[in-house]
């Protein structure tokens, strides 16, 4: 019964990190509940059993897409339009509300199944079973966030700056 209580919870978090990604007023905050939503999500992955897809959503859902797109709107800069929705807003929670309901009825098979597979220790997968892997995804997101820092310093090879008085 816990367990259900655990994904409940999960899951209205990143229902709520989804709604205000949304709602949000400005791209950078709606990027980061972006990231919430990937990483509430492959906690929940990693708990019906699926290590090593829960471990890729993380790295690369909540990690790497979170700097591409700090550093894209880095670059570009903030959009202070907002454009009308072309799909009416009950349509859209309509349409919400109906995969959520089908996303549930589908993962609740995987529910019980988890629950009879018993626990998997998030460290002995991590660190014994998928270390390469968790290695090479550090680097690959620690270098993508050195390259971001590197483009966003851009200085002119050659041009020193000049204090004026």
């Amino acid at each position: 019964m816990i367990e259900y209580i655990e994904y409940f919870l999960l899951l209205t978090g990143a229902i709520f990190c989804a709604y205000r990604a949304t709602v949000s007023k400005r791209i950078l905050s709606s990027t980061l509940y972006l990231a919430c939503i990937s990483a509430l999500t492959s906690v929940v992955i990693f708990m019906l059993g699926a290590t090593q897809v829960a471990v890729m959503e993380l790295s690369v859902g909540a990690g790497l897409v979170t700097v591409l797109m700090v550093y894209a709107l880095s670059v570009v800069g903030e959009d202070a339009l907002d454009p009308t929705s072309v799909i009416p807003k009950p349509l859209a929670i309509g349409l919400v509300a109906t995969v959520t309901i089908l996303l549930a009825w589908m993962v609740y098979p995987a529910i019980q199944f988890a629950g009879l597979m018993g626990s998997v220790d998030l460290a002995s997968v991590l660190w014994r079973q998928r270390v390469l892997d968790v290695w090479i995804q550090v680097v690959l997101i620690f270098s993508g966030v050195m390259g971001v820092l590197g483009l966003l310093s851009e200085r002119t090879p050659g041009h020193s700056e000049e204090v004026h008085q």
